[in-house]
């Protein structure tokens, strides 16, 4: 229903900010780590999630298009709702927890407020699997150069199943993935080199 809110921060609270739009004040949930980047006074548009229950209509919003993605991700995995996965988002970086997710490191995920090991464990269980088939088709669409192409094929791999967790597509993955020195670079520095690429 909602894209998008784009206004003036008119207030700043606890994993909540209002956005003024053209003077209605949209009361947007959101994770610490983009209330981070939100000041009172300034311009700021949240991508949305609406949640829509028998009695309640709650709307979360984040400042990228990847973090949003990782929020529908978690909220799709059982006995992750909606505050769990606030919380989560809250705890990391979007591509330190997608990192974090094909890794099977569930570190980050337990250091969040309120998630227990069976539920860190259930996440990187699920979205793993959800995961698989795109990272196969990356790895379908990739020819890497010569020489160690069994941990160029592995890293790259991990790498595209990350950036897939943030939303990218797997043409928008291959573009990023290319000219990439899967050598030298490690898993993080892959996956953050990427996400310059794209976001230019």
């Amino acid at each position: 229903m909602f894209y998008y809110v784009s206004g003036k921060v008119a207030h700043v609270d606890l994993k909540m900010a209002v956005i003024d739009c053209g003077g209605v004040g949209y009361a947007v949930n959101t994770s610490n780590y983009t209330l981070s980047a939100l000041a009172k006074g300034q311009q700021a548009t949240l991508y949305t999630h609406l949640s829509v229950k028998e009695d309640d209509m709650t709307l979360y919003g984040f400042a990228s298009r990847e973090e949003l993605n990782l929020f529908r991700q978690l909220i799709s995995v059982s006995g992750v709702g909606p505050k769990a996965a606030l919380s989560i988002l809250s705890a990391t970086t979007p591509s330190n927890l997608a990192l974090a997710i094909i890794t099977g490191d569930t570190k980050p995920l337990v250091a969040a407020p309120g998630v227990g090991k069976k539920i860190a464990q259930r996440v990187v269980l699920e979205l793993k699997d959800k995961l698989a088939k795109e990272q196969g088709d990356v790895m379908e669409h990739y020819t890497p150069p010569k020489g160690g192409l069994e941990v160029r094929e592995d890293k790259l791999g991990e790498a595209g199943a990350a950036l897939a967790v943030l939303g990218y597509s797997q043409n928008e993955i291959n573009l990023a993935l290319k000219g990439l020195d899967l050598e030298q670079l490690t898993l993080e520095q892959v996956i953050k080199e990427a996400l310059k690429k794209m976001m230019k």
